[in-house]
């Protein structure tokens, strides 16, 4: 339940964040998009009126009559109204002289001064959407046409005016903000999903990593353990051990030959001190010396070198650590892991001495506290 809890919430926040982005980001990408359109159909338009402006000019120079001029122009626009952009012509009073939509021969223009000032402007497109868009807001209605551009026919009172079909624009600009709009929730949505699998199956594989190093964890743990029982075994047979040798008299003479040191000859100070190997708690070699320390805390010198040493005692009882430490088992108190498996060893009643078992060691001495 926690998991699935957990991915609930990724899901959630996802969504939340895409959802944010896009109430940002939607605005703007809507506007760009409908001011390029704008702007097409704005250039398409003005090329028009200027090439209807031009052709009527070479007409009327040719000697073609005004009024011959003016029917062939209507019957070449009828019924252009319909589309995106058209051109119509009228004189300077603002008298339509042709119209696509010919019913509105005759009638006075009526157009927006707004639109025909944005036009000026260096951002003319924005400003055209955004009147399209207010006016649109405010009376629900717009006129059915609007002037954004004029071309004067040269010589004569008439002017060539490039119209937009308002409802048309306002239909197409709805067309694209829809398609947009239907693009956007997809790609979120497959966004959404995405990295809502993306982050479960991230989740599952991290999981497996910490559930494969937990039953690392626990191995170790129990390995050291194991150590740890093994480590209390032996101390307890040691004991039972030498209390067994106290009590028996009558030993053979080949158990009497064992070649091991029972006692190690020392020196505190100028003071010459043998010392009982069971009376060891650790033996450590440091800038050529060799100290021994006893159970008791006391610390003494020896002439003998470390190797000299683990070669004549009890190899049962003791334990050649490293190049520096001779550990005797009786003296041990825990063992640990350290770095990559590597043990710690710490001695009882010293507690600022830790001694490192290497990891080629620690086999070794697994063995040695198995035996």
């Amino acid at each position: 339940m926690r998991k699935d809890h957990l991915y609930l919430l990724t899901f959630i926040a996802i969504t939340v964040i895409f959802l944010i982005v896009a109430s940002f980001s939607v605005k703007h990408f809507i506007m760009e998009s409908s001011d390029q359109l704008i702007v097409i159909q704005l250039e398409s338009g003005k090329r028009e009126a200027d090439e209807m402006s031009q052709m009527i000019s070479t007409q009327l120079s040719g000697g073609i009559k005004l009024d011959t001029v003016k029917v062939n122009i209507q019957s070449a626009i009828e019924k252009t109204h319909e589309m995106t952009s058209f051109v119509s012509v009228m004189d300077w009073s603002g008298k339509q002289i042709c119209h696509p939509n010919i019913t509105k021969v005759g009638e006075m223009v009526n157009s927006d001064q707004n639109l025909l000032d944005a036009l000026k402007e260096k951002d003319r497109a924005n400003k055209l959407y955004e009147i399209l868009v207010r006016k649109k807001k405010e009376t629900n209605s717009i006129e059915p046409s609007e002037i954004v551009y004029l071309s004067p026919v040269k010589g004569t009172d008439l002017i060539v005016t490039s119209n937009f079909n308002l409802d048309k624009i306002i239909t197409q600009t709805g067309l694209l903000k829809n398609r947009y709009y239907r693009i956007l929730f997809l790609m979120g949505g497959f966004i959404i999903l995405c990295s809502f699998f993306a982050v479960r199956t991230l989740g599952s594989l991290y999981e497996k990593q910490l559930e494969l190093k937990n039953t690392a964890l626990e191995n170790e743990l129990f390995s050291l353990s194991k150590l740890n029982k093994d480590l209390i075994e032996h101390q307890q047979k040691i004991i039972e051990e030498k209390t067994s040798v106290d009590q028996s008299q009558d030993q053979s003479i080949e158990e009497k030959a064992i070649p091991e040191k029972k006692r190690i000859l020392t020196y505190i100070r100028n003071e010459l001190v043998p010392i009982s190997t069971n009376q060891i708690s650790y033996i450590k070699s440091e800038n050529s010396i060799t100290y021994i320390y006893g159970i008791n805390g006391k610390k003494s010198t020896t002439s003998l070198s470390l190797d000299e040493l683990y070669n004549t005692i009890d190899k049962s009882l003791f334990f050649r650590a490293n190049r520096q430490f001779i550990i005797s088992i009786s003296s041990i108190d825990k063992i640990v892991k350290y770095g990559n498996s590597q043990l710690k060893i710490l001695i009882q009643n010293s507690s600022d001495v830790e001694i490192i078992i290497s990891k080629n060691k620690a086999a070794e001495f697994r063995q040695w506290l198995s035996i």
